[in-house]
C-alpha cells in the first residue's frame, strides 16, 4: 500500500536541517505528493539525505512503514539548492532559523517565484505569523505550521492564522495536517502561541529555582517527569531544545508583551555567554561529556 492522498500535490520544504528532514520524511511517507528540500549547501542537503534514510529505516523496523512504502517515499523526495524548483510548488513549508529577518527574506524571494495560489507555511516557534505573511503579497495565504521534533513522530501540529489568514487556507491546511495524521490545535498570533509560550515559561521558571539553589537540576527535573507526567524534565527539554534558541524566544516574548516575567533567566543567559547550549555542544544544565 502507497501513501495516501494529498491536498497539495507538490510541497516544496525551505530549510534541510532535522527538522526540514523530518517534515519532508513526513509528508513524502505519509501522502503522495512530491516533495522538494531546499538548503543552499551541498554538505546540509547530503546530511538532510543520510537523516531521511536513518528516519525510513527505524519507520520500517519499527512496523511503522513497510520497505515498499519507504522506497516509494524516497522517490519523491528531492534534494535542490533552486529556489526557482518552488515554482510549481503547491505548499511552502519553511523550516530554517529561528530568525525573522532571514524567514522574511526567503518568503520574499520565494513569493516572486511560486505560482499566486500555492500557499506559505512557517514552521516558526514564536515569531510573528502576520509581520512573516507582510513580506510577501499573498498574506491571505500565509499561516503558521509548527510542527514538534521529531515531525514525523510527534502527533502535535500548532496551526496559527495571520491577521489576513483565510478561513479557505486554514481549511486547507487543516486537512493537510489531518492527512499527516496530525492532532491539530489552534492558536491566535500572539507571541509563542500556545505550547512555546508555556513551555518556555516552565523551562524559565525551572531555570530560576535553579539559580535560587531551590534545588539541583536532576531533583526539578524528576519532580516534574514524576508529579506532573512530563516525558522530560524543564531543563533537560531546555539542553534538547537549545539554550540559545530558548534564550531568543524569551527574549521575542517580554518583547512582544512587554512583561517582566518573560524576562530571561540570568543563568541561561550565563551559560549561553559561555558557549554552553544543551546537547548539541555536549553542555547545558547538564554535562553530556561532549
Amino acid at each position: 500500500m502507497m501513501a495516501g492522498a494529498s491536498t497539495f500535490g507538490t510541497v516544496f520544504v525551505a530549510g534541510s536541517g532535522f527538522m526540514g528532514s523530518a517534515i519532508a520524511f513526513l509528508v513524502a511517507s505519509k501522502t503522495s505528493a512530491s516533495v522538494q528540500i531546499f538548503d543552499i549547501s551541498d554538505a546540509q542537503l547530503a546530511k538532510a539525505e543520510a537523516t531521511i534514510e536513518k528516519f525510513g529505516k527505524t519507520s520500517v523496523e519499527k512496523g511503522f512503514l513497510t520497505v515498499d512504502q519507504f522506497i516509494d517515499a524516497k522517490k519523491r523526495i528531492h534534494a535542490t539548492k533552486s529556489e526557482q524548483l518552488a515554482a510549481h510548488s503547491d505548499l511552502v513549508i519553511e523550516a530554517i532559523a529561528e530568525d525573522l529577518d532571514l524567514k522574511k527574506d526567503l518568503f520574499k524571494r520565494l513569493d516572486n517565484i511560486c505560482k499566486k495560489e500555492a500557499i506559505f507555511a512557517s514552521n516558526t516557534s514564536s515569531l510573528s505569523i502576520t509581520s512573516l505573511a507582510a513580506a510577501t503579497k499573498r498574506s491571505s495565504q500565509f499561516i503558521g505550521m509548527h510542527f514538534f521534533s521529531p515531525a514525523h513522530v510527534m502527533k502535535l501540529v500548532e496551526l496559527i492564522p495571520g491577521c489576513d489568514t483565510s478561513a479557505e487556507t486554514l481549511e486547507k491546511v487543516k486537512t493537510f495536517g489531518e492527512e499527516l495524521g496530525k492532532t491539530l490545535i489552534c492558536s491566535k498570533d500572539f507571541p509563542g502561541f500556545i505550547t512555546t509560550r508555556l513551555g518556555l515559561v516552565l523551562i524559565n521558571e525551572a531555570a530560576f529555582a535553579l539559580m535560587e539553589g531551590l534545588s539541583t537540576a536532576k531533583e526539578i527535573d524528576t519532580g516534574m517527569v514524576l508529579g506532573y507526567n512530563h516525558p522530560m524534565g524543564p531543563l533537560a527539554l531546555a539542553d534538547f531544545i537549545g539554550l540559545d534558541i530558548c534564550l531568543h524566544i524569551l527574549e521575542t516574548l517580554q518583547e512582544g508583551f512587554g512583561d517582566p516575567k518573560y524576562r530571561p533567566c540570568p543563568i541561561i543567559k550565563q551559560l549561553v555567554s559561555a558557549g554552553h547550549l544543551g546537547k548539541k555542544t555536549g553542555k547545558g544544565f547538564y554535562d553530556y561529556g561532549g
